[in-house]
């Protein structure tokens, strides 16, 4: 099994940056990819960036050119700089990682940007 935790979320003004942390424990080999999602009330879960084992990297749309993800080579640890930060980025953000056909999920660390 795969545990997950967040840190790093709080409140920004517009405009500011924000940085999250994922850090896992237990099962941390054989890590497909890890991800950050994130999630408002009343909204689907959406991809806002994540890693493969190859290294690809791929961020959701509403994100590109402002977030930066990063990891270790091991996918156990992800890394997500957010810049520029926009009152529709406040959501809850949760780490995610596949390891052979399973899914993990984090908590989730609450991110407002007020505005």
């Amino acid at each position: 099994q795969v545990k997950l935790v967040e840190s790093g979320g709080g409140l920004v003004q517009a405009g500011g940056s924000l940085s999250l942390n994922c850090s896992s424990s237990g099962s941390t080999g054989s890590i497909d990819y890890i991800a950050w999602y994130r999630q408002t009330p009343g909204k689907q879960r959406e991809l806002v960036a994540r890693i493969s084992s190859s290294g690809i990297i791929e961020y959701g749309n509403s994100v590109r050119g402002r977030f930066t993800i990063s990891g270790d080579s091991a996918l156990n640890t992800a890394y997500l700089q957010m810049n520029s930060l926009k009152p529709e980025d406040t959501a809850v953000y949760y780490c995610y990682v596949r390891r052979l056909w399973t899914n993990y999920w984090g908590q989730g660390t609450q991110v407002t940007v007020s505005s």
